[in-house]
């Protein structure tokens, strides 16, 4: 085994990220030489704290909320799908110059496709909010394959930004793709993504009960006690709740092998989360 490889999750705040024992066990399972751990970063302070992480010899980091965007701008190169959403949640600290990239969405699909046994072709789905979260996610969404995407946020123009920047993407995949406020973003979906900072900041829900039907799969990207108000609506409503704790893991597996070359298994691992999640 060569010399440890220092990462971290930087955020605001942290102390409660799982992420540092997701890529423990993911170093354990692939032998791979990985230290990782918490970056609690100012709000007004994120690329000094970075900059200073990576100068100590550290080779990358995961960010999360509410740095996504800012950790667009640091990175000089981005993977294609960091370059359509334009925030980045994971960097690399290559030598040549940092390199960014967006494993939410691709971790968000493989939780709704593998682990929670969805399909997204010819879905009709509902993506709330237009923050890092959602920018992160719509693009590997729309190349699922769904029939419709709607994306409705608090403040629409922000919605129909991130549409637009879509647009192309959602024309390659034969998507209906559209902007909406919360108030009226339609009804009985197949898939609801709750990507909105309400669960975060125990705000009221952000769409009305109508965007559910029976059966829909509700997914709010936060995990643990966040998630579980949004979590019991959809299921006082007939719909299937879950949580976001199989895209943290999945993203992580994605940010763990854009760093190390090596794909860890994330099975054994989200199933000693949840039990984790579950006995708090």
């Amino acid at each position: 085994m060569g010399a440890t490889s220092r990462y971290a999750v930087v955020g605001h705040p942290v102390a409660h990220s799982l992420s540092p024992f997701i890529h423990d066990e993911f170093a354990r399972q692939t032998g791979e030489a990985v230290a990782y751990e918490r970056l609690l970063c100012p709000l007004d302070a994120f690329a000094d704290s970075v900059r200073s992480f990576a100068a100590g010899g550290a080779s990358g980091c995961n960010v999360t909320m509410p740095f996504k965007f800012e950790a667009f701008t640091l990175a000089a190169r981005h993977t294609p799908r960091a370059e359509l959403a334009g925030a980045c949640n994971t960097l690399r600290f290559d030598a040549g110059g940092w390199t960014g990239d967006n494993a939410d969405g691709a971790g968000l699909v493989a939780d709704i496709v593998s682990n929670a046994g969805v399909s997204l072709r010819g879905a009709r789905l509902l993506l709330v909010g237009a923050g890092g979260g959602a920018a992160g996610a719509l693009g590997p969404l729309l190349a699922a394959g769904p029939a419709e995407v709607v994306v409705a946020n608090r403040t629409a123009s922000r919605a129909a930004e991130l549409v637009a920047r879509h647009a192309l993407a959602a024309a390659a995949a034969g998507a209906v793709l559209r902007a909406s406020a919360l108030e009226d973003c339609g009804h009985a979906f197949d898939v609801v993504v709750n990507a909105s900072a309400s669960s975060v900041t125990s705000a009221a829900l952000p769409v009305d009960a109508a965007v559910l039907r029976p059966g829909t799969l509700a997914l709010d990207m936060m995990y643990g006690p966040p998630a579980e108000g949004f979590v019991a609506w959809a299921r006082a409503h007939g719909a299937t709740g879950r949580d976001g704790l199989g895209m943290l893991v999945e993203q992580a597996a994605e940010a763990f092998f854009f760093w190390r070359g090596v794909r860890p298994r994330t099975d054994v691992v989200l199933a000693m989360l949840r039990e984790q999640v579950d006995k708090r």
